[in-house]
């Protein structure tokens, strides 16, 4: 992995969730994560970075690890999309969203619950006081969840339903680099294994 450099915003994706073959995203599930040995070349390349996390259970875990010892702070606004009477059902039973576009499924909302469109205006202020802190000088890794880091992907491309096109692996890193001008994407899905 390349050298973290200065105003970076740096988005980990939790460790696998153990959802037990279920849509969770409120739903508080456990991580299942590696050995220790396994993070600690992504321990080693965070090391100087400031670190907030999503106060899911799978996110606290993973920051735990990642960060030992480490007072983490949590920001609310930074939990998965909440997938209403969805969230829990088996994977199988979920409808299917492959004919829609990105941008109705940018829209739909699930019963009860909330669409893309509305977590990234929940994230929205979350991710501009990070952005902030960034832009002053130091680097900031958030430990969260594959919505969250969407959004901040359509955040800085200028359009929501853009981050609807990425794939987020579990415990990968999406790289943005915070400018006056707004954002620069480094990388996304970088492996931090």
């Amino acid at each position: 992995m390349p050298p973290i450099g200065p105003s970076e915003l740096i988005l980990i994706r939790h460790a696998p969730a153990d959802h037990g073959g279920r849509l969770v995203g409120r739903t508080d599930v456990s991580a299942i994560l590696p050995g220790k040995d396994a993070l600690s070349k992504l321990r080693a390349a965070l090391s100087g970075c400031e670190t907030v996390s999503s106060p899911a259970r799978r996110c606290r875990e993973t920051a735990a690890a990642v960060f030992p010892g480490r007072d983490i702070p949590e920001d609310a606004c930074l939990w998965e999309q909440d997938f209403g009477a969805e969230d829990g059902l088996p994977f199988d039973a979920l409808p299917d969203l492959g004919p829609l576009t990105l941008s109705e499924l940018a829209q739909r909302r699930p019963p009860e619950g909330e669409s893309f469109s509305d977590l990234c205006e929940r994230a929205a202020p979350a991710l501009e006081r990070l952005e902030a802190r960034a832009r002053e000088g130091g680097s900031i890794a958030v430990i969260a969840h594959a919505g969250l880091v969407r959004a901040a992907l359509s955040r800085a491309l200028g359009h929501k339903e853009a981050g609807l096109a990425f794939e987020i692996a579990p415990l990968s890193l999406t790289r943005l680099r915070c400018h006056p001008g707004g954002l620069s994407i480094i990388c996304v899905n970088a492996p931090g294994l």
